[in-house]
């Protein structure tokens, strides 16, 4: 995140840009839409088995989903149970073979690994023969199955659980565990995760039996990281860039957001940001990408620098070079510190990219660019 250069501006073919908003322009393709394709080509039907599990007819439907147009009665969900189960049933499929239960002469003949309860064979032909591939990471996938169930914790607002300033400089915070270590009263904070309604009810419909304590306190300390990462992402991106978030106020561009960062975020899902630099001068991030998902961030970005010692989120749906020529000049919002941008590298996306690489380039932004590990 680091300010746009204060001389001259370099020299491109870029117009100037006008607060005049520019007519809407083809976005292509969009990542949920690829990543329907991809499913389909590794395991053929499994979208519209999807589709279908949501009481869905078609990838339009799908989308009127993630943009907050269908209500959740309207997926056919009328219990928890049906709601943990119809999830499972979208991992239905051999794993070797990649066929769908209704592929097979007895559809119900599809059994789970023992081991790691994620993923399931058609016979033991098959286990035997993805055994070489799938030892390698059975309890890796042990761990993700687990992951995949508490984290409906966070729909619930279960997790995160209230977390403190830090107590340390960032630059003396080497990872997860210094985080935790500033936690106060962390075995209570996760014994009332661990105790919550919630949590119970998630083992009383998951088809599954309760793990023990010690691995449910290791899944939520997981997700809770997961949670926060985006936020300290940002912060490590300052302290990597030189800024100070003391001295000024500061704008933050994440460019390249999709429903991952944006569905059922609430306005203080980044104040771990507030608690990184307490006594920061004010921050605004601001969401932008062609799959932002509606909802209570999805308002314009301010007029006028962030509050002192708050952070301000917002969205904008589109791409960057045209939230970039929509959102009014630098006198009435903050020039951007380092916009975190997640750029997707596959052909069918980089059309719309290139325009937003090259405004980057040609404003001298200095951008950190993230990926999933």
């Amino acid at each position: 995140m680091a300010h746009r250069n204060t001389g001259a501006a370099p020299k491109t073919g870029r117009s100037k840009k006008s607060a005049k908003k520019p007519a809407a322009r083809a976005v292509g393709p969009d990542m949920d839409s690829l990543g329907f394709q991809a499913m389909d080509s590794n395991v053929p039907g499994l979208s519209h088995v999807i589709l279908q599990k949501l009481n869905m007819k078609s990838y339009d439907d799908y989308k009127s989903a993630m943009d907050g147009k269908k209500k959740g009665s309207d997926f056919g969900i009328r219990t928890y149970f049906d709601m943990f189960q119809k999830m499972e049933d979208t991992f239905k499929f051999c794993v070797e073979c990649k066929k769908l239960p209704d592929a097979l002469p007895d559809p119900k003949s599809l059994r789970r690994c023992k081991r790691c309860q994620n993923v399931y064979y058609c016979g033991v032909a098959c286990q035997r023969a993805n055994w070489p591939l799938h030892k390698k990471f059975c309890k890796k996938l042990k761990l993700v199955a687990l992951d995949r169930l508490v984290e409906w914790l966070v729909f619930t607002g279960d997790i995160p659980f209230p977390t403190e300033t830090w107590t340390k400089p960032v630059q003396d915070v080497k990872g997860w565990e210094d985080w935790f270590a500033m936690q106060g009263q962390l075995e209570e904070k996760l014994g009332a995760v661990l105790g919550g309604r919630y949590m119970t009810l998630l083992w009383a419909n998951a088809g599954k039996p309760r793990p023990e304590e010690g691995e449910l306190r290791e899944s939520v300390k997981r997700l809770v990281t997961d949670f926060h990462s985006r936020p300290v992402t940002i912060g490590l991106g300052l302290r990597l860039f030189g800024i100070e978030p003391l001295a000024k106020p500061l704008t933050v561009h994440v460019v390249g957001a999709s429903h991952v960062e944006t569905l059922n975020t609430r306005a203080t899902d980044y104040d771990e940001l507030t608690r990184m630099f307490p006594g920061h001068q004010g921050m605004e991030v601001v969401m932008v990408g062609v799959d932002v998902v509606d909802g209570p961030i999805m308002r314009p970005p301010l007029a006028a620098l962030g509050p002192r010692g708050r952070v301000y989120l917002s969205s904008y749906k589109g791409l960057y070079h045209d939230f970039w020529e929509a959102v009014p000049g630098p006198g009435c919002w903050g020039p951007p510190c380092r916009p975190p941008a997640g750029f997707h590298a596959c052909p069918d996306l980089l059309e719309g990219w290139l325009p937003t690489l090259l405004l980057l380039r040609d404003y001298r932004l200095p951008t950190l660019f993230t990926v999933y590990k």
